[in-house]
């Protein structure tokens, strides 16, 4: 197997050992993914977090990730340690204070060359409510919450002479002018384009609009002056939507949700706690926000893993009442807001 970075040897390939690390580590296991028959190529720290990953069933490249990480902190300061790794120069993302000290560049090349940073947020994201069309957009701003994403899909059958383009549009621009009285900021799932035309708060995209999109469009986005959110769904998607400085991070999904159909399992509120606290160490910190499944019932669980805020779906969509679902979920967060370290 490959080595990333030096290899620092401590004979902890033993089975043994192994299982040990795993036991350390079971909180950020995925059963279902997992691979019991994972065992080192070496007794490198690279190999052996590795094959720790593995069996704890992180997907392939996130174990890549982790094993990368791993190997970097071993290296750099001469010894193993069992603990999980979160220093985000060892996965490669540099950050304001390491960019001061000697040396450092060169052994982190994002320290000094990151694109600029895109647009941020004056304060918290607070509950974050991500909705199908401008009537759900207006709705939830005339009940006062504060952060608002249009998630809208055409129709198959727009209708005679309107375009899936111009029904978007026309949807963007009803749901910008709905928020335009009010102290929501609207985001904009997917479509940049009508987002920037429409003069929309901001830009949600997923991994798969990342892959489609041109790196102009990115810097249209900066220009436009409009923030960016990111979806991801475990390191390696992590490291890439960091790379690129955006004004969020969305982290997810954490519980099951039947909405969409996800690339990963359920990530789990511990797996949460360990991207939270790897975004909040870097300087300057990208906020986060938690999503997938998520309720009233889970927020002190979402709280304590430190990340900044919170999406919900169904939580208002399916309530009768999602006005007063709004007001509940939003004095809840403010209860466990010592919590989140916001």
């Amino acid at each position: 197997m490959h080595h990333p970075t030096p290899a620092v040897a401590y004979a902890l390939a033993a089975p043994a050992t192994l299982d040990a690390l795993v036991r350390q580590h079971a909180a950020l296991a995925i059963e279902a993914q997992a691979d019991p028959g994972a065992i080192p190529a070496s007794d490198s720290a690279y190999d052996v977090a590795w094959a720790v990953a593995r069996r704890l069933g992180f997907i392939e490249s996130d174990a890549a990730v982790i094993a990368q990480a791993w190997g970097q902190r071993s290296a750099r300061e001469g010894h193993w340690r069992a603990d999980w790794p979160d220093d985000p120069l060892d996965f490669g993302l540099g950050t304001a204070a390491a960019a001061t000290q000697p040396g450092s560049a060169a052994e982190h090349p994002a320290a000094t060359n990151s694109p600029p940073p895109f647009a941020s947020h004056p304060d918290g994201l607070g509950l974050y409510a991500v909705l199908p069309n401008a009537a759900w957009v207006q709705r939830m701003a005339a009940a006062g919450v504060p952060t608002l994403q249009l998630r809208y899909k055409p129709s198959a059958n727009p209708g005679p002479g309107t375009p899936p383009e111009a029904e978007v549009l026309a949807q963007v621009r009803a749901a910008v002018a709905a928020v335009a009285s009010t102290a929501s900021r609207l985001y904009i799932n997917d479509h940049w384009q009508a987002a920037i035309e429409a003069g929309a708060y901001g830009v949600h995209l997923g991994q798969e609009d990342l892959d489609a999109l041109a790196p102009e469009a990115l810097d249209a986005l900066r220009s436009a002056g409009l923030r960016l959110g990111i979806s991801t769904h475990g390191y390696a998607e992590l490291l890439r939507a960091a790379a690129l400085r955006p004004s969020y991070i969305a982290l997810g999904a954490v519980f099951p949700t039947t909405l969409k159909a996800m690339p990963t399992a359920p990530q789990g509120c511990a797996r949460l706690r360990a991207y939270a606290q790897l975004l909040a160490r870097l300087r300057p910190a990208i906020p986060t926000v938690a999503i997938g499944g998520i309720g009233l019932e889970h927020l002190g669980a979402i709280a304590a893993s430190g990340v900044g805020s919170f999406a919900v779906v169904r939580a208002l969509t399916a309530s009768p009442d999602p006005a007063a679902a709004a007001q509940a979920l939003q004095r809840r967060w403010a209860e466990l807001r010592p919590l989140t370290g916001a």
